[in-house]
């Protein structure tokens, strides 16, 4: 009589993605030229978000507290190789400390809604039933609120808005879309014969989601995610633009973008700095996320 299979071999025996499949995305990702592309953009800005003053005074002053109301709206040249803004502050030198803020709120509150969003998803998705229900009914409560309006409403209301608390704001309204996303993600694996391997031994839910629903559920949400970061870099540079959402003494693009609105017909320039910086980024962030939907899902392999 044959010994019972440990798990590892139980698993691997009822149909559990291997290793090699994992090496297989990585072969297939990295030949993707756009990967490399969006890689290194990204890579340059959070250099440049976590050390801002090594690369402000490479075309400007390094300090964009810096000002002189003498220097005001000054053009392209000299000390100012983007020129002032109207308080004659280096625009240069803003547009690199506003990489902080912007990214600080796209990425925290991206974590933030994919921590919900995975625990309430994969609690729905797994078990089903009342709970999956009414995970749905309070999805639909939140989707009821447009996300810029509930964000609007909600910064109103709050007094000093710092780049934490604008991420939260923000996290309040995102995570219900990707809880449905995990929530749907996980019932596609929940019923997999690895899984179901796995709940024979009888293994505990917990290790059971934690070891084989959730790493074979995650890459469609991962894609998403990293889309969702640029989506939110845009909604806080709309928001701080309107005057909604950050707030001096913060430094950020949307604080760069409505400074400039009045002067765009004479000083053009003020506009360029943090528009392209901010086109840039949220490309490189949707770009990212795309190449990862395509190669994580199977059928945009080559």
């Amino acid at each position: 009589m044959s010994e019972p299979l440990t798990e590892p071999l139980a698993v691997a025996a009822a149909g559990t993605p291997a290793p090699a499949a994992r090496r297989g995305v990585w072969r297939t990702l990295r030949r993707r030229p756009l990967f490399w592309v969006a890689a290194a953009v990204l890579t340059v800005l959070a250099l440049v978000a976590v050390l801002p003053s090594a690369f402000a005074g490479w075309f400007g002053h390094p300090d964009p507290r810096a000002c002189d109301l003498a220097a005001s709206a000054l053009p392209p040249g000299g000390g100012h190789v983007l020129g002032t803004d109207v308080q004659g502050c280096d625009v240069w030198a803003n547009a690199v400390f506003g990489t902080r803020a912007s990214l600080t709120v796209g990425l925290l509150c991206t974590a933030l809604a994919l921590a919900v969003a995975l625990v309430v998803g994969t609690l729905a998705g797994y078990y089903g039933g009342l709970l999956d229900r009414i995970v749905a009914r309070l999805t639909d409560v939140f989707l009821g609120f447009p996300f810029l309006l509930g964000a609007v409403v909600m910064l109103t209301s709050v007094g000093t808005r710092s780049a934490v608390t604008v991420a939260l704001v923000l996290a309040l309204f995102s995570w219900p879309t990707m809880a449905r996303l995990v929530r749907g993600s996980v019932r596609t694996v929940r019923d997999a014969p690895y899984v179901e391997a796995a709940r024979a031994m009888g293994l505990p839910d917990r290790r059971i989601i934690a070891r084989y629903v959730l790493p074979n559920a995650l890459g469609p949400v991962l894609a998403v995610a990293t889309t969702m970061v640029g989506g939110v870099i845009v909604a806080e540079s709309t928001l701080t633009f309107l005057g909604l959402g950050l707030n001096a003494p913060s430094i950020s693009w949307g604080l760069q973008l409505s400074s400039a609105q009045s002067y765009f017909q004479t000083s053009p320039h003020m506009l360029v700095a943090p528009g392209v910086v901010l086109t840039i980024t949220v490309l490189a962030m949707i770009t990212l996320g795309d190449v990862l939907r395509d190669v994580l899902d199977p059928r945009g392999r080559s």
